[in-house]
């Protein structure tokens, strides 16, 4: 069932009040046709009422939404053909699998032969064509959730828009879910547009990230640039884990320069960015980019010797949290396999990580 030709969706200034609650205040993105583009953010922060937005369920106070730079803002939600994936499933408990797959057809009064070959196609594009029969009652949560996105599907929308679809599951039929969607989109060719609260979900699925917090978008990109360069303390902490030095520039050292933290000297890489000797920086250092052993590296840039307080084993890692003087508790992440330091609190450690392993953050 790959689409004719997928479609591209322009935010422009959007902004919805209730009262004097800004819940989405002067949102813009564009989504590239065929992109799958994730609205990433805690409870609150204005992604769903985005996607209601586009759905045509919440009315803009104000701003335009556009497909293929055409606007929609005005039109009713069956005016603009998008596909919609709830969490809840919201499946027909009366009707087959069958039966719900084929509804928006039959609403769309196609001829009984068409539908009866679409909704074979949308089933066994998501591997349920030997359940056509059963009743949603009869399947399991990820199997309801292959008939919504096969219902979804099924018309062909311009766009599929999905509201946190797998959050109803657990944990490693979730991660199952995951890979089936990111295929899914690749064989379709569509448009998607996912909002979920889950960072693993995000950054394995998406070809492009929005970050929502109180209303506004804080920072959109590719996962892995979002990832390695956040722009503020909110961006590195919410997506995965950091942690953060403060400290005072040094002044040049190489091609990058030196700070003062928690009365250590370190270093990092890249330009100053304008600042100058005495000015405050705050640097972001995720737990997987700080290596750990006995003795301390001879090459790494930046070492600290620290001590174990507690440590978690997570099967393929290890997370260690540490105390180090002058700068407090860290956390370090490492693979679990061949670890060379004990798992014992009060264990002496050394940290180090390449100038490059950190990046400068706004203090938000």
């Amino acid at each position: 069932m790959t689409t004719q030709q997928a479609h591209s969706l322009q935010i422009r200034n959007l902004r919805k009040h209730y009262g004097a609650v800004r819940a989405v205040d002067d949102v813009s993105f564009t989504v590239k046709r065929g992109d799958f583009l994730t609205l990433l953010g805690p409870s609150g922060s204005g992604k769903t009422t985005v996607l209601m937005a586009i759905a045509g369920f919440v009315d803009p106070t104000s701003g335009d939404i556009l497909v293929d730079d055409r606007v929609i803002t005005g039109l009713p939600p069956e005016k603009r053909n998008f596909g919609m994936v709830f969490q809840g499933y919201a499946l027909f408990p009366h009707l087959t699998v069958a039966g719900n797959v084929a509804f928006p057809l039959e609403v769309r009064k196609l001829a009984r032969a068409d539908v009866e070959a679409r909704v074979k196609q949308a089933l066994d594009l998501v591997q349920l064509g030997h359940l056509g029969d059963r009743l949603p009652k009869q399947l399991s949560g990820g199997q309801q959730q292959r008939v919504a996105l096969a219902r979804a599907l099924v018309f062909q929308p311009e766009l599929l828009l999905l509201d946190e679809p797998l959050s109803a599951l657990d944990k490693k039929l979730r991660a199952e879910l995951q890979w089936e969607l990111k295929s899914l989109h690749q064989r379709v060719g569509m448009t998607f547009i996912y909002v979920t609260h889950d960072q693993d979900e995000a950054l394995s699925m998406s070809d492009e990230v929005a970050i929502m917090r109180e209303g506004k978008l804080v920072q959109s990109g590719a996962p892995g640039a979002l990832y390695d360069r956040p722009r503020t303390r909110f961006v590195a902490d919410f997506l995965g884990k950091s942690n953060f030095l403060p400290g005072k520039v040094e002044g040049r050292e190489g091609s990058g320069f030196a700070y003062a933290a928690g009365g250590q000297r370190f270093v990092q890489a890249g330009h100053a960015d304008g600042r100058q000797p005495g000015d405050a920086i705050l640097v972001a250092l995720r737990p997987e980019k700080v290596s750990l052993g006995h003795a301390a590296s001879s090459t790494a840039r930046n070492r600290l010797q620290a001590e174990i307080v507690s440590w978690s084993y997570f099967g393929t890692g290890v997370h260690f949290l540490v105390k180090a003087p002058g700068i407090g508790e860290l956390t370090v992440t490492r693979p679990s396999w061949r670890l060379d330091v004990p798992l014992e609190a009060g264990a002496k450690v050394w940290l180090a990580w390449d100038a490059d392993a950190t990046i400068p953050v706004a203090d938000d």
